[in-house]
């Protein structure tokens, strides 16, 4: 692909529609970004692109602007229920954004109709609104525009709808990979015409996105754009506006940093991203086993938050929220200083006005997912700043991000004498039974998706330090589970309470426990007296031929009277089968003297062995 540098609108080599122009004008972006430059004029001269370019880029205006030129050029002006292009995103909040900067440029365009098609949302009213409006482009989320298509029975027939489709974009194709949208992409691609224009945007470029380019597109042209004046070999992917810190602490200060941090940055807008736990389950966002380890970590330490940071509108938004997520995401977007306690859900593709500062609780569970958090800052050439806390074990990580991602990061150090807050989490938690269950579920699931991390040489679960971990999450007691079976944790100190008796603070719910309560001693004194059935447990196949060859042990001992231990009995019986083997000539006498070291060493006499009855027995 020739050099091209950004430069004014009307230097595009093809020329665009005043209208468009003045809607550029509005928004105030006299100038083209770099991947605005190269992509603009390949999509609208016929081309399909695949297009990688760093995190706030502005690849939305990149595909937004070729859509609405190439339905201006199109000979035979599309009718209401006709569909021109439809738009793919992987969550709903960038669906929304998309649709708003969509929507500054059809104003001036009456005669194309847009629709937003996302969870959240009542899909019986979508089928309506098309039907009423129409929709000549579709913004959509792979899920909901996958069940459009089968709604063929409440009259919207979209099958023969987009046969007059021109373009098709996939934004953060990756993510839509990554996301596990794969199948609802390809039974979707198998409704659109072959004849059309294809692109995909994303900052990065995966094998499973290369795949989908051989699969969805015709002789792409590939655009790669990297930050000006770094060479190609070691690009940097965060924009270069942004300061990248990290700060090394211990797992019982961290809550302290983060708190002290964000009293101290009042009058800023963050984002507070925790631990996603992208391999515990296939399904991604939609399927809400994955998502458990953010989201209990979300509610746990947002509640908190709102406690103890005064002054600051606090707001939390994670990938099980069904219906308030779309009002969350634009009340913040709004706001000029605000925390969002968050998890990746936010992480790609989101353009929220003048966010301050990126803060990572935790490092994600891919590298890949570092950049594109950082990216919710410095965009577009705004400046910003992110900050990731490391535990002293994973201080390897910032070395591995500077290699593996070209993401180079400086150290901000922990501040000193700041306030212990972990004795009033512990109060809130002692308060409400609510507090005390999301901070044993936000441990538990934090703990299982540490073990599951990409980076596992630098992440390993044996390595952390559960007591520190503890005292951080303020448990008042440690929580049975397999990843703590047969472990001490002297440095952990329990709460003397009975965390049984922690009532809710909301009244209905702590009715309802004690309703259950009630019920389940009921139950208890009802069945005393009665004969207990133990619940079969499963075997495995080498549990249960290791119990049957016990018992074939016993059975011969107690026939034969002998009083020989098990481990001797197991030599002495290995021991009489190498003899047969000898006598078949199976092994030579080499093997079998070697055979006899092996199982146990035992010096074996003939008369102890009884060979006269062997060779009759052979």
């Amino acid at each position: 692909m020739e050099h091209v540098t950004e430069g004014s609108w009307e230097s595009l080599p093809v020329p665009l529609h005043p209208q468009v122009l003045g809607a550029l004008r509005e928004l105030g972006f006299p100038y083209m970004t770099p991947v605005q430059s190269a992509t603009i004029p390949l999509f609208m001269r016929n081309k399909d692109v695949a297009a990688e370019a760093v995190t706030g880029s502005g690849k939305t205006l990149a595909f937004v602007i070729p859509i609405l030129e190439i339905l201006l050029r199109r000979e035979e002006k599309l009718k209401k229920s006709q569909v021109g292009a439809i738009i793919i995103t992987p969550t709903r909040e960038l669906a929304i954004q998309i649709d708003e900067v969509l929507s500054h440029f059809t104003k001036h365009f009456p005669e194309f109709s847009q629709i937003l098609w996302i969870g959240g949302r009542n899909p019986g009213e979508d089928v309506e609104r098309f039907k009423q409006q129409g929709g000549n482009i579709i913004v959509a989320t792979p899920g909901r525009l996958e069940d459009m298509f089968r709604r063929k029975a409440e009259g919207l027939d979209l099958a023969s709808c987009v046969r007059s489709l021109d373009v098709l974009v996939l934004d953060e194709a990756d993510r839509l990979l990554d996301m596990g949208f794969e199948a609802s992409i390809n039974t979707i691609l198998e409704f659109l015409p072959k004849q059309r224009r294809t692109g995909l945007f994303s900052a990065t470029q995966t094998q499973e996105v290369e795949n989908l380019v051989r699969a969805g597109l015709r002789n792409p042209v590939r655009v790669s754009v990297k930050e000006k004046g770094v060479a190609a070999s070691s690009a940097q992917k965060t924009p270069s506006r942004l300061e990248n810190y990290y700060m090394v602490c211990k797992a019982d200060e961290k809550f302290n940093q983060l708190v002290h941090f964000l009293r101290n940055h009042k009058q800023e807008k963050h984002l507070v991203f925790f631990r996603y736990s992208s391999g515990l389950c296939g399904r991604g966002i939609r399927d809400s086993a994955r998502m458990c380890s953010t989201c209990a970590c979300v509610e746990y330490y947002g509640k908190a938050l709102e406690v103890l940071v005064k002054g600051v509108k606090i707001m939390c938004i994670h990938g099980k929220m069904k219906y308030k997520r779309n009002k969350i995401f634009m009340e913040f977007r709004k706001l000029q200083s605000g925390i969002l306690v968050c998890t990746d859900v936010m992480a790609r593709g989101i353009d929220i006005p003048e966010v301050n500062w990126v803060l990572q609780y935790d490092p994600p569970s891919n590298a890949s997912a570092f950049v594109h958090r950082c990216g919710r800052t410095a965009r577009i050439g705004h400046g910003g700043s992110a900050l990731v806390f490391l535990l002293p074990m994973e201080e390897s990580y910032i070395n591995f991000l500077a290699i593996n991602q070209k993401c180079p990061l400086q150290e901000m150090k922990p501040q000193r004498n700041t306030a212990d807050l972990l004795p009033k989490l512990k109060s809130m938690a002692l308060a409400d039974r609510a507090v005390f269950e999301k901070g044993m579920k936000a441990f538990v699931s934090y703990v299982q998706a540490y073990a599951k991390h990409e980076c596992n040489l630098i992440f390993r679960l044996k390595d952390l330090d559960f007591a520190s971990l503890a005292r951080g999450f303020a448990l008042l007691r440690m929580p049975k589970m397999p990843e703590l079976r047969g472990k001490q944790f002297p440095d952990f100190v329990p709460v003397d309470v009975n965390t049984d008796t922690i009532p809710f603070k909301d009244k209905i719910r702590e009715k309802q426990r004690q309703k259950l309560l009630e019920q389940q001693r009921r139950e208890k004194t009802e069945n005393e007296g009665r004969r207990k059935f133990i619940k079969n447990k499963a075997w495995s196949k080498q549990k249960a031929k290791k119990e049957k060859k016990k018992k074939m042990n016993e059975k011969r001992k107690r026939e034969e009277g002998s009083d020989i231990e098990d481990e001797d009995m197991e030599e002495l019986l290995n021991d009489t089968r190498l003899l047969k083997k000898l006598k078949k000539g199976k092994i030579t006498e080499e093997e079998f003297e070697k055979g006899l070291l092996t199982t146990g060493k035992r010096t074996i006499k003939t008369v102890d062995l009884g060979i006269s009855d062997l060779e009759d027995d052979c």
